[in-house]
C-alpha cells in the first residue's frame, strides 16, 4: 500500500476558477486532517518500493527528513566530527549501572528545587499527553515508583512526542551556565576551574539526543509553537535562577536529570513488553547521526540500545549536577575533570564505571 500526497502549490501560470480553487482547498484540507495526529506527523509502516527497501524507519516520510536535515555541500570538506567526542560506555554497565535513583533534599534549597521539578513535570505531562493506567500517578521520591508507574496509551508517536519536548529545552541549562560562568571568569579576572567546559559538553550531549529523534520525527507548526515559548521561558527562569542561587540551579538540574532517567526507563520497558511494535520492526534502522555519535557496535543497533545510550547519558547528568551542587560554587574545581592523586580510588569521571546516581560527596573528592 503507498500513501499519495497532495501538494498543495499550485502554479500562478494558469488561472484557476472559483469553483476549481474550491475543491482543491477542500481536498488539501480533508488530507491534512486524516494526516494530523497532534504535534507530529505519524505514518504508520509502509512497504516501499525495492530501490528504497532499506529505508529507514521512521514516524515521518523519509522524503521529509531529508530536507529537514539536507546533506552539507562543500567540495573539500567530507565530514565534521563533534567538537566533544562522546566518552565509550560499556554496554553491560549501561543495563546493570544506570537504573532510577533519588536524593532526598536535604535543606530549604532542595526543597524549592524539587518543587520546581515535580511542577515542570506536571506541565510537561499535560504538553505531551503523557498518561498512566494508575489511579494516582507515581513521582520520582516515591517507593517504587518505576515498578508502580505503567504509561498507557503512550504509542510510538507520543514517546517521540515527550522526547522532542524533553530535549529541545533540556540543553538550555548546561549552556546558560556555562555562559554566566565564562562571563564570570572574565569579568572576576578569575579562574573557573574547569566547570565551563563539562556544562557546554553536557549542553551539546541534550542537543545530540534531539537531533537524534528528529531524524524520526519531524514536528509539526504547534509543536514548535510550544517549543519556542517553553524554551523562551526556560531560558529566562534558568539565567535569573543561577544569578541568585548556582547551587539550588545546579540541584533542579539534577532533579530533572532524575525525571529523564525515570522517562526513559519506562519507555525501555514499553518496549521489552511488546508494546511499541514498530521500533522492534525488522527494518527499523538506528538513525546514522545516532550510530556515528555513540559509536554504536554493529550488533547493539536497536531502538532499545539506543534508549539505553541515552538513559546512560541522562544518568550521567545527574551525577554531575548532583555532585556540583555540593561543592563549592566559588573555588571547588570540577572533580569531573581533574587528576586524582590515588588512580586506584575510585572518582568522578567522564564514564559509567564509578556512576554515583544521587552524586558525591564533597567530602569523597575534595
Amino acid at each position: 500500500m503507498y500513501v499519495t500526497r497532495l501538494s498543495t502549490r499550485v502554479s500562478t501560470r494558469v488561472p484557476l476558477s472559483k469553483q476549481v480553487a474550491s475543491h482543491i482547498s477542500k481536498a488539501a484540507t480533508a488530507n491534512f486532517s486524516s494526516s494530523y495526529c497532534g504535534p507530529i506527523r505519524h505514518v504508520a509502516f509502509i512497504a516501499q518500493p525495492t530501490q528504497q527497501s532499506r529505508r529507514q524507519f521512521s514516524s515521518t516520510s523519509r522524503t521529509q527528513l531529508r530536507e529537514y536535515f539536507p546533506e552539507p555541500e562543500n567540495e573539500l570538506i567530507r565530514k565534521t566530527k563533534p567538537a566533544w567526542e562522546h566518552p565509550d560506555f560499556a554496554y553491560d554497565d549501561m543495563k546493570s549501572k544506570v537504573f532510577y535513583a533519588h536524593r532526598e533534599p536535604a535543606d530549604f534549597s532542595d526543597r524549592v528545587a524539587l518543587f520546581m521539578v515535580r511542577m515542570l513535570r506536571w506541565g510537561t505531562d499535560i504538553a505531551t499527553g503523557y498518561k498512566h493506567d494508575v489511579e494516582e500517578t507515581k513521582r520520582v521520591g516515591d517507593e517504587n515508583a518505576v515498578a508502580g508507574t505503567k504509561p498507557y496509551g503512550m504509542s510510538e508517536r507520543k514517546w517521540l512526542i515527550r522526547f522532542i519536548f524533553l530535549e529541545s529545552v533540556a540543553g538550555v541549562p548546561g549552556m546558560v551556565a556555562a555562559m554566566l560562568r565564562h562571563l564570570h571568569s572574565m569579568r572576576k579576572l578569575k579562574r573557573d576551574n574547569g566547570w565551563i567546559e563539562t556544562l557546554l559538553e553536557e549542553s551539546q550531549n541534550e542537543r545530540m539526543h534531539l537531533l537524534t529523534f528528529l531524524k524520526m520525527a519531524q514536528p509539526g507548526w504547534f509543536m514548535r509553537f510550544m517549543l519556542l515559548g517553553a524554551q523562551g521561558v526556560f531560558f529566562n527562569s534558568m539565567f535569573l535562577s543561577y544569578l541568585i542561587s548556582p547551587r539550588t540551579a545546579h540541584r533542579f538540574v539534577g532533579y530533572i536529570e532524575e525525571e529523564a532517567v525515570f522517562t526513559y526507563t519506562l519507555a525501555i520497558q514499553d518496549l521489552e513488553n511488546g508494546k511499541l511494535p514498530l521500533w522492534t520492526h525488522s527494518d527499523f534502522n538506528v538513525p546514522d547521526i545516532a550510530v556515528d555519535y555513540w559509536k554504536m557496535p554493529e550488533d547493539k543497533r536497536t531502538m532499545r540500545d539506543l534508549l539505553l545510550y541515552v538513559r546512560a547519558d541522562e544518568a550521567k547528568h545527574r551525577e554531575v549536577n548532583h555532585t556540583l551542587a555540593n561543592l563549592d560554587q566559588n573555588q571547588d574545581p570540577n572533580p569531573f575533570v581533574s587528576e586524582y592523586k590515588d588512580p586506584t580510588v575510585p572518582h568522578p569521571g567522564k564514564g559509567i564505571e564509578h556512576v554515583k546516581p544521587i552524586g558525591w560527596e564533597r567530602s569523597d573528592i575534595i
